[in-house]
């Protein structure tokens, strides 16, 4: 998932996060995350605690591997959320059903990271990035469903929130197929860089907040 790096004050690097951004993305500040109360919760990853080694053993699984190849260390996944936490880009969280924690989430700014060239971005925007640890849990529609519940929760946390988007990896027709079902519209594939292509897919407040690229 991740890109080259870029410096940044804290001495930690994101290498898809945009640092240089005008004073209208600096006004909006960080994501925001919705207080869910279903069967899904949202709670943020402690650098501090057990999580880095959680996110060891769940990013080490094979279709993690495959998808997102960060096989890092509990020290490069405690400096990673750390630097999330303190600053405006990305939330990085822990997502549970039932009680019981099944992934990783990330809510970010568009605005701030490598897909803002691809479509007019919105400093409001907001972007999912989900890893399921469970694979019994990958394949069934329970997650793309619950995508389109937490762009929802989005929507109502943030009046200004206008779209949604997220970026599968162009080749997992799969999930696209399921976004598209739960009425995302696929914006279409792009090279974001020489060893990564994504599918564009957003969901607007309305349709008329979809932009036609």
């Amino acid at each position: 998932m991740e890109s080259a790096a870029a410096g940044t004050p804290d001495g930690y690097t994101i290498g898809r996060e945009i640092t240089d951004v005008g004073a209208d993305v600096v006004a909006v500040g960080g994501p925001v995350v919705p207080a869910l109360t279903g069967r899904f919760r949202l709670r943020a990853v402690d650098p501090t605690g057990d999580d880095p080694a959680m996110l060891v053993s769940w990013f080490a699984r094979p279709h993690l591997v495959e998808t997102w190849e960060q096989e890092w260390s509990e020290a490069k996944w405690r400096a990673d959320s750390t630097h999330r936490l303190a600053g405006d880009y990305s939330r990085p969280l822990i997502v549970s059903l039932d009680g019981t924690e099944i992934g990783y989430v990330e809510l970010y700014r568009p605005a701030r990271d490598e897909i803002a060239r691809l479509y007019p971005v919105d400093p409001y925007d907001m972007g999912i990035h989900i890893a399921t640890a469970d694979p019994a849990l990958t394949g069934r529609g329970v997650m793309s469903g619950w995508l389109a519940e937490l762009a929802q929760a989005l929507f109502d946390a943030d009046s200004r929130c206008r779209r949604v988007v997220l970026e599968p990896d162009a080749r997992n027709s799969r999930i696209r197929r399921a976004l598209t079902r739960h009425g995302w519209t696929d914006a279409g594939e792009f090279d974001v860089r020489p060893d990564r292509r994504i599918a564009l897919h957003i969901l607007g407040r309305t349709p008329a907040d979809v932009p036609q690229l």
